[in-house]
């Protein structure tokens, strides 16, 4: 597969570790860790195969939902990866970049994170892969955030807002849109990912749980994509009485 066949940007719904754990009989904490695992296996192949930005879906604004004790569960094991996973980041010139509501975490944790965005940081020249976490993020959140922030700056009375001074002030401003998304674990749906931003991301969906998600998966994934034709809305791709 040629590389402008590619996705320049993939992002990815991690699902399926609490299925997997149950399926093997092992605690749920099990399936997260082979989850952590996978990303990084996955963040590995992103790089090998030249994608430039990779966003991991790892936790969700309804996530909190959950009971304390996995909340508290996945907060370690958010904090433990950080540790383990930053100096070989930082080795692979992977640029970090978190997105979503933040402030939901505790105060280290918040510090945590924008410590290994620091430590991560890469200049364009030298950087390898963009990978953002997606954490305590929803896509309604999001949209909404973005209307207040374009009301605080308190726009001209006669100044419309379009898409792309919506777009500017998105998580996603200093990156494209995704080009694919895939979701593992059998679900259909994209859960409040990602909403604005998906509006002409190519989609793929595998029964797969993101525990076993490796490379033969995600190369079905690129060269699905690759033979869809994207057009984002031409009219003229349209047949019969669609457009």
């Amino acid at each position: 597969m040629s590389n402008h066949n590619l996705p320049k940007h993939v992002s990815i719904i991690m699902d399926g570790n609490n299925r997997w754990a149950t399926r093997k009989g092992l605690p749920g904490v099990s399936g997260h860790e082979e989850g952590v695992k996978k990303a990084r296996l996955v963040i590995e192949l992103a790089i090998a195969k030249k994608i430039k930005t990779l966003t991991l879906f790892t936790f969700s604004s309804e996530n909190w939902n959950r009971s304390k004790e996995e909340v508290d569960l996945l907060m370690k094991l958010l904090s433990k990866a950080l540790k383990e996973e930053v100096p070989s980041l930082i080795d692979n010139r992977v640029s970090l970049k978190f997105i979503g509501d933040l402030s939901k975490f505790t105060n280290d944790l918040q510090i945590e994170m924008k410590e290994s965005e620091s430590l991560t940081h890469q200049e364009e020249k030298t950087k390898q892969l963009d990978l953002l976490i997606a954490a305590s993020y929803g896509g309604r959140w999001e949209i909404i955030k973005t209307v207040n922030k374009l009301r605080s700056i308190k726009l001209g009375k006669n100044e419309e807002i379009d898409e792309e001074l919506f777009s500017s002030h998105t998580s996603l401003a200093d990156f494209s849109d995704p080009d694919l998304c895939i979701r593992t674990g059998g679900e259909k749906r994209i859960s409040n990912f990602l909403l604005w931003h998906l509006a002409y991301t190519e989609l793929f969906f595998t029964d797969i749980l993101w525990p076993d998600f490796d490379e033969k998966e995600l190369d079905k994934a690129l060269a699905d994509f690759s033979i869809r034709k994207r057009n984002f809305g031409d009219k003229s791709d349209f047949q019969g009485d669609h457009g």
